[in-house]
């Protein structure tokens, strides 16, 4: 249980402060409501790179970095599609270093041609050696292009191509900034062995000032049931024939998310997973297979990723990999199967609110899906799952004409 309290300032920005006294340690996470589906087509990756421009300075601070570093914390950030998130860990008896720093980049950057051709070049980078490179590195830039095609999902944070960070223009950086990266498009997540009236007043103190404005969504188009078996191969080399068969499911708040996850856990999770089992250990036809879910704010995706034992045929693994997905299929899964991965999946949010930063992260998530309560509601989600939903929803996922399947054939 995540106890917190929460107000909203006048300029919009929610504030959530969660009391940890187990450790002197503490966590400022600021998540901002734009990913890249927030991008023109025209202009993708802009979040991504706005995530890199945030620590090139500000015109009070030119280096982010080397203030943590002298108050004893760490920073990062990451970009998803959905949502942008930044934090910043440190000793607590720091924490007004670090609300000084995060209200002084949210009031704006400093928006130098230097400090974005900076950044571009990194990000180009990093497209470079993790996406174009790099064995696998493709699956993604491949895969969503073709499982979405009327939702912004469709292209990677990186962006869809290079070209497009290569094009961006000091102005449209400045545009992205000032259309996003608002108070009243923010939470703001403390948790630390500090009372809760305090961290409000520290917010107040920093953020108040900050101007609100109308945030100007892009209107996009939901994608519609897919309804056909689509197949694609990557001209990449790699170590290990590969493929991933994708399906397209729910999105992250709906009910029927946590019996997919149940079913991940079931089919590909440990050792003692149905396909491990049959597949890795008793009839060795892979070396691994996994099975997870994006967790998208909009419907995502079920993700099967299978890696290839040498000299097995491609063709013939995947049927043994269709028999045994059938078999959910056909008759479901035990009562005994349901529990066990219930339990682990009550392990893992146990673990994970041991963690400062881990606590203010998911806090902050579940008020950008619409209330920050969630986050203590999740364990009861995964046990009210009955086998009955599980095949149901299996059912609903697992289809040939809702598969995406992408092969990496060339070793």
């Amino acid at each position: 249980m995540i106890n917190y309290k929460q107000k909203t300032l006048a300029n919009g920005l929610k504030v959530i402060a969660h009391r940890d006294t187990s450790t002197p340690m503490a966590a400022l996470n600021i998540l901002y409501k734009v990913g890249a589906r927030d991008e023109d087509p025209k202009m993708t990756g802009f979040a991504h790179l706005f995530e890199h421009l945030m620590f090139g300075g500000t015109p009070a601070i030119p280096e982010f970095d080397a203030v943590v570093q002298n108050m004893g914390g760490e920073s990062n950030a990451f970009t998803t599609n959905d949502y942008t998130n930044y934090y910043v860990t440190f000793p607590k008896d720091n924490m007004e270093v670090a609300f000084w720093l995060e209200a002084d980049r949210m009031k704006g950057l400093a928006f130098t041609q230097k400090s974005l051709d900076t950044q571009k070049n990194v990000v180009i980078e990093e497209f470079k050696q993790r996406y174009l490179n790099q064995p696998y590195g493709d699956a993604w830039l491949k895969l969503r292009p073709v499982i979405y095609k009327v939702h912004p999902y469709r292209w990677a944070t990186i962006g869809e191509k290079i070209e497009h960070i290569e094009m961006a223009q000091l102005q449209d950086v400045k545009d992205f900034f000032y259309r996003y990266y608002l108070p009243n498009n923010a939470v703001l997540v403390f948790t630390g062995d500090v009372e809760e009236e305090v961290v409000f007043a520290m917010a107040e103190k920093y953020f108040a000032a900050i101007p609100s404005a109308e945030i100007k969504r892009t209107n996009y188009l939901q994608e519609p049931a897919q309804n056909e078996f689509r197949e694609i191969d990557s001209d990449l080399k790699v170590p290990v024939r590969s493929f991933y068969q994708v399906y397209p499911m729910k999105q992250r708040n709906h009910d029927d998310y946590y019996a997919a996850d149940l079913l991940s856990d079931v089919l590909a999770r440990g050792m003692s997973s149905r396909l491990y089992l049959k597949l890795v250990k008793e009839n060795p036809l892979f070396t691994e297979l996994s099975a997870y879910l994006t967790g998208s704010v909009d419907p995502g995706l079920f993700i099967v990723h299978a890696m290839l034992s040498d000299d097995v045929d491609m063709d013939h693994a995947k049927q043994e990999l269709e028999k045994e997905m059938d078999k959910i299929l056909a008759t479901g899964i035990t009562e005994n199967e349901l529990q066990k991965v219930v339990h682990k999946s009550e392990t893992s949010l146990v673990y994970s609110e041991m963690n400062v930063l881990n606590k203010a992260m998911s806090v902050a998530f579940f008020e950008m899906l619409g209330d920050a309560a969630l986050v203590n509601e999740q364990q009861d989600k995964f046990t009210k799952v009955t086998t009955a939903d599980v095949l149901r929803v299996a059912k609903q996922i697992i289809r040939k004409e809702n598969c995406t399947c992408l092969n990496y054939k060339n070793v």
